[in-house]
């Protein structure tokens, strides 16, 4: 009679000890990732700075999303901006660069703007993508002269969802293990939460895309502190920013499908944004899934036009 407990103990034990061995190998797979990144570091009066880059050309300065970093900067611009020379700073609180004792967006601004004194760039165009729309934002209304072009993909503008601050509770998945639970249990619903919509993705190459975004944001516990002050403090302040005031030519690229950031949010933004551009993208969802070439086509030309 003793046998089936024990049996049954023994494969909860196995079947946890197989999950903390999946769990331990992902987690340094991701570290790994991290370091094979080369990153450089700056010092600020807003503390340390870090920074990739890749690429020859123009510069092009990238705010990434949330739960990102330098290395999903690099990766988000991978197949947008591929004649450019990319920056990309991770923003406070994210991998190896401080969050400082009062942050703000506005100091963000600042701190991209130290950046680019440091490597010596008078002027960029710049791409704010997602949860970084509030930093590349700001960056264009206060140092207007150094943006040549402002670029907004999936942006998160006001009216949107995304820009509201989610529940308290929601802290609760800024966590490894959290997160990696939900990815390995729960696919589709991990899926949902990246802004992949239902339906996608539907092709080999959308999977491997989808996969390299979901690998990019662990280990979670690099990017917490930046991810918890995007979500409560820096894509909630975009409603309190005077788009009108935008000198910047503007490029916003949104899929009617998103189902994180407002199609309709990016709608009412490009008409307040003097002069703005809309492209809208059928599908592809946040991550504009099957659409790089376009999204690719689309800023490679709006980048080659004179700025004004």
């Amino acid at each position: 009679m003793r046998t089936l407990p024990l049996i049954t103990a023994a494969i909860v034990a196995t079947a946890a000890g197989f999950v903390r061995v999946a769990y331990v190998r992902d987690l340094v797979a991701a570290r790994e990732r991290i370091g094979s990144t080369p990153r450089h570091l700056i010092e600020s009066r807003f503390g340390a700075i870090e920074y990739a880059g890749r690429g020859a050309g123009g510069p092009v300065l990238l705010s990434h999303g949330i739960f990102q970093g330098c290395d999903g900067g690099l990766l988000a611009a991978r197949d947008l901006v591929t004649d450019r020379r990319v920056l990309a700073p991770s923003r406070f609180g994210y991998l190896g660069s401080a969050m400082p004792d009062e942050p703000s967006v506005a100091h963000q601004a600042d701190g991209f703007a130290e950046l680019l004194d440091h490597l010596g760039y008078d002027e960029v165009d710049v791409i704010g993508i997602s949860a970084g729309t509030s930093a590349a934002v700001q960056f264009a209304l206060r140092h207007p002269a150094r943006v040549r072009h402002l670029v907004i993909v999936s942006g998160s503008f006001p009216g949107s969802r995304t820009a509201q601050p989610p529940p308290r509770w929601a802290r609760l998945f800024y966590d490894d293990r959290a997160m990696w639970a939900l990815r390995m249990c729960a696919r589709p619903m991990f899926f949902r939460l990246l802004g992949v919509p239902a339906g996608l993705p539907c092709t080999a190459e959308e999977r491997r895309l989808a996969d390299e975004v979901a690998d990019s944001i662990f280990p979670m516990a690099l990017r917490r502190r930046g991810a918890v002050f995007d979500a409560y403090v820096g894509d909630p302040e975009i409603a309190t920013y005077p788009l009108e005031e935008i000198s910047a030519p503007t490029l916003i690229v949104h899929a009617a499908d998103d189902p994180l950031a407002s199609h309709a949010a990016a709608v009412e933004a490009a008409s307040r944004i003097p002069g703005a551009r809309l492209v809208t993208l059928e599908s592809g969802g946040h991550l504009l899934l099957g659409q790089s070439g376009q999204v690719s086509n689309e800023i490679a030309a709006f980048l080659a036009t004179p700025p004004r």
